[in-house]
Order: structure tokens, then sequence, then C-alpha cells
């Protein structure tokens, strides 16, 4: 009679034995080659979702196999802990964030255990402790002692409630998130992190990211963004300065026929003034102006505008005079703020033009068309040959940019650029919950470095939040009030702390040696773990936290903490887990609690579900009846062999001689060995290897029910296909794998047994399909052995009596055979 198994004794049991047998723990020396893999670590929000279980359970089915492969394998876990979230659930449930943080860490930690997750614990990282950012403090200096670190005012998203900066994405609809107050931008000092001093580095290593998912390329490569032009000067009328623009179309240098200018631009009210446009261009200037750049980004899109601002500027190979727009599509925070405008050659400009009628000049035409300024209906932005340029009419466009730039050059008007859309990074936050910055600012001696000896800077964790989640740093005495390090007189140290990501852009490194008390990093531990050899996470993390990651490494490689390049050499981005075709959130209320689950089915149940409703990549639809079907293939397993145990338990070796379908059974045992060791290792498809070990099983029962009690070989083979059903399904389902191992008589961990091996001998096919054509037309198919000569095969293909009554009054002219796969008989 079929049983319900009984996971949650199983499931317990197996856990804490792991832990007390410490079999997870990351071997440091010996031969082995090792193996990092690395799941994107939490923030300690309260509760793991489904999202959580299948990034997780993803990058423990890949940590278990490696270890039984004999690697030794470095699989961590840690919590992202800082940030504004911690703030929002604090003030919500009027508590502190750090004991908010600390009771999640504790709760969350006990869910990743409930699912049999194989980390080593004992390297367990929390960045809000001081003895992780401490370090991240050191590097600010060290960085600020190389010029990457600076401190500039730039326009940024501000939320006047919270009195702090927004990243973009924490902008909702243009609010904030956590208040919803609307969000204005505005000029403040804050600090940067100089990643453009990597761009070309950045960009380059791209190259080398084999393993990566090329979408993911693609977005960090447009991010940066890398484009070769020239920055042109253009005189302005009357006065003893010029208006700089950089373009990628030198070769249109002959067609501008306006420049355009932002709003915010220095000369924007300074060409205006005096003109009768002067009050037209402010109105213009204080309107758009006020509007956040992610809306003028969109408005601007939607409707060119713009207003003359009486001045002129002078074409720098011509001089002919070109009027000067305020117009609201062009932003200060890309290239100079300022475009020289050629409408023929860009849509943007030609609508503008033709709204404002503005002339249009043909400058590239393109090959077998003819443009006429008149008629076109739309910008022509390809390549084409010069026209109406001058002394470069006829040039190719190549050509022409590089002729044009050159002239340019000669003259001191110009000259060749390479720019990038990748800005350096903001890192300055006007909040409480993160790693202060290592600053004290003295009236007289201005911003001074904290004293490495006197690090870490500890963020007072006595501070308390005010219900508007302001930042209690600048009112805290105790804090704020210092001595300056370098003349002793009184100081201010600083209050912004520094943007999470920060601490997630190196956190991989210190799991090689989290307990180093001496240095952030462990030279040699590091170089012998990294780079992390499979990295998996979110495709939402394709930009920044990666491109962040990617920065770090190659900082603290030239600062001499690591000997790497790039942190992560395969990157597996994991679908979402969707639920009535959504994303599950609360607000749509499709949540599936992974607590709730594990209680009904177990953690094995859930773990096999997740792993085989989809490949990875592959967003998955969460399904009742999948799960179920999951958990009865579970409860099949461990009633069948519980159900002939002794006999399983005994039996002896494989005898020779055996039936023809326990000789099949051999084989489909080896080649499904064979077919999940390549899925598992070459493309991490695990819903396809669990596909194949549940083909398996099918014919396990198969054979259990068609062969005779007495049949020679039957437990033998029965227990060889059994124990490496066990063995190849014990990292996706580790704790019934584990419980029936043992009751299959092995006295140690499955977790520590080797792979299994397939026979190749075994797995090979001993018959083969071969499908049979007269005149390219199927007629038949063969079954013949698998080591049948080409004679045989074609002796058997014409005496087929399908064959035979196609060929009927015809003659044979030849045969053609595809070893293994077809015959045709050409016949006429």
């Amino acid at each position: 009679m079929a049983e319900r198994y009984p996971f949650e004794e199983i499931e317990r049991r197996y856990q804490a034995r792991w832990e007390e047998e410490g079999c997870f723990r990351t071997p440091e020396g010996g031969d082995a080659p090792r193996y990092y893999v690395l799941e994107m670590f939490p923030y300690p929000s309260g509760r793991i979702h489904m999202g959580h279980v299948r990034n997780y359970t993803i990058g423990d089915v890949i940590a278990r196999y490696k270890r039984m492969r004999g690697f030794a394998v470095l699989h961590p876990m840690g919590w992202d802990a800082f940030g504004m979230p911690a703030e929002n659930a604090a003030i919500k449930h009027n508590t502190h964030p750090a004991r908010w943080t600390y009771d999640n860490i504790d709760y969350m930690r006990n869910q990743l255990r409930q699912l049999g997750l194989s980390y080593d614990w004992s390297r367990e990282i929390a960045t809000c402790r001081p003895e992780y950012y401490r370090w991240e403090q050191l590097f600010f200096l060290e960085m600020l002692e190389r010029g990457l670190v600076y401190r500039k005012k730039a326009r940024v998203n501000w939320c006047e409630r919270c009195q702090t900066v927004l990243a973009n994405e924490q902008v909702v609809e243009g609010r904030c998130w956590r208040c919803d107050q609307e969000v204005v931008e505005q000029e403040r000092e804050g600090w940067f992190f100089r990643i453009t001093a990597y761009a070309d580095e950045l960009l380059a290593g791209l190259d080398g990211l084999k393993g990566w998912p090329e979408k993911v390329v693609t977005m960090q490569r447009n991010w940066i963004g890398r484009s070769v032009g020239a920055t042109v000067e253009f005189p302005l009328e009357g006065r003893d300065a010029s208006l700089s623009i950089f373009t990628t179309r030198p070769d249109t240098l002959f067609g501008v026929t306006f420049m355009s200018i932002a709003p915010e631009h220095p000369l924007a009210l300074e060409l205006s003034a005096g003109t009768a446009q002067e009050e037209a261009v402010r109105r213009f200037v204080e309107r758009w102006s006020r509007m956040p750049t992610r809306l003028r980004q969109i408005e601007g899109g939607k409707e060119k505008e713009g207003v003359f601002t009486g001045a002129y500027a002078l074409h720098p190979l011509t001089g002919e005079r070109i009027p000067i727009y305020v117009a609201n599509f062009v932003l200060m925070e890309y290239g100079t703020g300022a475009v020289m405008a050629v409408p023929a050659h860009d849509q943007r400009d030609f609508e503008f033009a033709r709204k404002y009628s503005i002339p249009v000049k043909v400058v590239v035409m393109p090959q077998g068309k003819k443009l006429s300024p008149e008629t076109m209906e739309a910008a022509w932005e390809g390549p084409g040959r010069l026209v109406n340029s001058g002394e470069f009419d006829g040039l190719p466009s190549q050509e022409a940019k590089e002729r044009i730039t050159a002239r340019l050059e000669e003259l001191g008007r110009g000259r060749r650029t390479v720019t990038y859309r990748l800005k350096d990074w903001g890192i300055s936050r006007q909040r409480y919950w993160g790693a202060p910055i290592p600053i004290v600012h003295c009236p007289s001696c201005g911003a001074v470095p904290v004293p490495r000896e006197e690090l870490p800077v500890v963020l007072p964790e006595e501070a308390q939040l005010g219900p508007d989640g302001r930042s209690p740093l600048p009112e805290l005495p105790s804090f704020v009030e210092v001595e300056c390090p370098r003349c002793g007189g009184p100081a201010r140290r600083e209050t912004d702390t520094m943007d999470t990501f920060v601490e997630s852009s190196w956190y991989f490194a210190r799991y090689t040696c989290p307990h180093c008390e001496t240095a952030p990093l462990d030279r040699e531990r590091a170089a012998a773990w990294l780079p992390v050899d499979q990295y998996i996470g979110g495709v939402e993390h394709a930009i920044l936290h990666l491109l962040y990651s990617r920065f770090f490494t190659r900082v603290l490689r030239d600062l001499g903490w690591l000997s790497v390049d790039e942190p992560f050499t395969n990157l597996l981005t994991q679908g979402m887990v969707l639920k009535d075709g959504a994303k599950m959130s609360k607000s749509k209320g499709n949540v599936v609690d992974p607590d709730a689950m594990i209680k009904r089915f177990g953690a094995d149940t859930v773990r096999l579900f997740i792993l085989f409703a989809a490949p990875p990549e592959r967003d998955l639809e969460w399904n009742d009846k999948g799960v179920e079907g999951a958990h009865r293939f579970l409860n099949r397993l461990w009633n069948f062999v519980n159900g002939d145990l002794e006999r399983l338990r005994s039996a002896g070796p494989i005898p020779e001689g055996l039936s023809d379908q326990l000789r099949e059974l051999r084989r489909r045992t080896h080649g499904t060995i064979k077919k999940v060791t390549e899925e598992i290792e070459e493309r991490l498809h695990f819903n396809t290897a669990i596909s194949a070990i549940m083909e398996l099983f099918n014919q396990v029962q198969a054979v259990r029910g068609r062969a005779e009690e007495g049949e020679p070989g039957l437990w033998p083979v029965l227990r060889e296909a059994v124990e490496n059903i066990v063995l190849l399904l014990s990292p996706m389902a580790p704790h019934i794998a584990e419980e029936l191992w043992s009751r299959l008589g092995h006295r140690g961990l499955v977790a520590q047994a080797p792979w299994p091996q397939a026979d190749q001998e075994v797995a090979r096919a001993r018959e083969m399909t071969v499908v049979v054509q007269v005149n390219g037309k199927v007629r038949s198919q063969l079954r013949l052995p698998q080591d049948a000569s080409q004679e045989e095969v074609e002796a058997a293909a014409l005496a087929d009596s399908k064959v035979q009554r196609h060929l009927q009054g015809k003659e044979v002219k030849r045969v053609i055979y595809v070893p293994g796969r077809l015959v045709n008989v050409v016949a006429k």
C-alpha cells in the first residue's frame, strides 16, 4: 500500500546532520580543482519569496553537483543589509533599522536552511556590520588618494520630505518610492567614484565575457555608450567665446542650419540678454528647467519646442551666421548641452526645423536616391556621398568624417573626440542606514580624510529615525562634532552615507576570506578562488550591479588587493516566477508562500518543481498541479524502493547473459547518466535532466512489472538503475536522496558520494532505426543491429517487402547509405 513519505522528519534530520558533519565547509588547500558558485545575495526583507527559492536552488544544484564531481566548492551566503527598504520598514513598524535588519536575517537564514541549501554558513557576512564596511571605507580613502573619488555639484533626484537623493530606480512615476512625495531635480554636492576612468577597459572587457548572456553584454555595452566623433567650436557672433558641441557626424557639418542648446545651459539667458527675445527665453528656460530630466526626455520626444535666443554662431569653416535656439529636447547631462542641428540628416532636428520654418540643407546623398529639401518627409540619417560641402563634395561619409575633423584640427576649431554615455557614479546618500563616508569637513582644511587607524567610522546604532524618515546623523552631536585630523580644530563629520551598491560591488571577494581581521582581503586566498566560476541572479541587475562590480574589481586590482580583471566568469540570469501570467506580488494577490509549500509538500518537492517547470533562463509559471505532480513522483520513488528494499539491498553483481529487456534497462541507465551530466555540465538545463531521470524511473517500474521473479540479473540491474536515480536526483532533491541512499545500505552521505560515471559501451544503443527511401520518398523503417555493416543494411533494405512493392518494374541504379540513419534506393 502506497504511503506518503515522511519528508518533515527526513528533511529535519539531514539538515542537522549536514551541519554537524560540516559537509559544506569550504576546503582550503589540497589538490582538488576549485569551483566558486554564487547567487546574488538577498536584502533581508523578512521573508524569502519564490524568486529567491528559484535563484538559490539553481545555485545549490550546481554546488552539489560540482562537489560530487570532485571539486573543492565555495558556496557562501550573506546579506545585502543596508539601504532604504530597512528604513521604510522600520518607520512603518515603529522600530529601529538595525533591529529590523538583524531580526530579518535570523528569520530568513532559518528559511534558507529549511530548503536544504548547501551553504558554507561559516562564511556568512552582513554588509551592515562594521567589520565589513570598515574595509570599503578604506577603499574609499585609497581611491581618494588615486583621484578616483571626488566631490562636486550635480543635478540629482531629490525628495524634500525624506531629505535625500534618490537613484533613478527609486523614482516611481515621478514620486519617491519611500513616501510618494513628488521628486524634484536640484543641484547638490556629493561624492563620486570616477568610473569613467575605466570606461575603455570596461567596454573592452565585454569581448572576453563568453560565459555571459549576449543580451546582458549588449545592455552593458549600450550603457557605457562609447561614441567616436568630433568636438567642434562654433564662434559666437560679437563675442570672444564659442559654443562647443560634440557630434558623431562631422560629415554633416556643412548641413548645419541652426544651433540648439539646453534650457540649463549657462549661455541660455546670457545670449538673449538685451534682445527682443529676452523675456520669451526667460519664460521658456523657467518652464523647462524645472522639469526633471526623465520627464523632459518624454515630453521632448513627443513635441519638439524651442525659442530663438536672438544670437548667432558662426560656422567654423564657412563663417555663415547660424541662429541659436533653446530647445526642450537638448539635455545638459549629455555631451556639452549644445547641439549642431542638421535637419536633413537628423530626425529630431528635422521635426524642429519644419515646425519653426528653419531651412533644411541636404549634404549627404544616399546611393541611388536624390533628396530634395522641399519634398523630404523625413531626415536621411544613413551614409552616402557629400554634396553642398565645398572641397569635400563627392567623398563617402566615413572618409568625409576623418577629412573634415582633420581640417578642423588644422584650424584649431575642433578635434577628434571619444565620449561615453557612462557617467561617474554618485555614491552620496542623505540617509541614515548606510556605511558612513570617512571624511571630516574642517572650516580651515576643507574635506579631510579620516586617518586609517581610526577606521571604521561606526554608524551609531543608538540614533533614532524620526517619523519623516530623515537621517538623524546631522543632528547627532556625538557623531557629527569631531576634531579635524589635520589641524585639531573643531570640524564636522560627513553625514552622507554610501550608496548600497558599494557594498554589493565587492562582497564576492570578501567571501574568500570573511574572517580576515587585518586586511579587507587575503590576497592569496582571493587569488585562489576568484573569479567566481558561476554567478546567478536576476536580469534586473544586468547593468548597475554588474557594471559596478566589474569596476570595483579593477579598482581593487589596481590597489593591489586582487589579481583578476573580471569578477564573474559565467553568468546565469534566471527568469521570474509568475502566477496567472504576472510576476508574483502582494498587490496582485498572486503570491505563493514558500513556507506554506514546504510545510505542505516538503522542500524537495518545491525544489524539484521549480527546477522542472522551465529552463532556468526562462520565466516560470507557477502551477499547483505541477507541484503536486513533483510530489507524486517522489512518493512513487519512495514507495518503489521501500516496497522491494530487501531484494534491492541484497542484490549481487550483474551477471552475464541478461535478457533483452534487462540489457535495454542497463543501456537506459547509463544513457541517463550521460544525458543528465551533459544537461547540467554544458547547459544548466535541469528540467531536461529531471525529465530524463523520470523516464528512467518509468522504465524501471515497467521492467519490474513485466519481469519474472526469478529472471537472472533482475535485482542487480534494478539496483544499479535505482542507485543511479538516487545519485542523479540528489542535487535537486537532496533530503529524500539521502534517506534512500542510506536505506539501500550505504553508510556515507549521498552529498559526499562521487557522481556516477556512464559506461559508454553499455550506454551505446544495441539497435538502430534506419529510414528507407525509394527515389527520395520514405517507404519503410528498419530496426537493425547497431554494428550492422553497410552491405547488411543495404541488403535488408532491398529485401523489405514495402520497398520491394515500390521497386516493381524498376531497375535499381544505386543505393545511397547515410550510416545509422538512412538508405535511399534510386531506381528507374
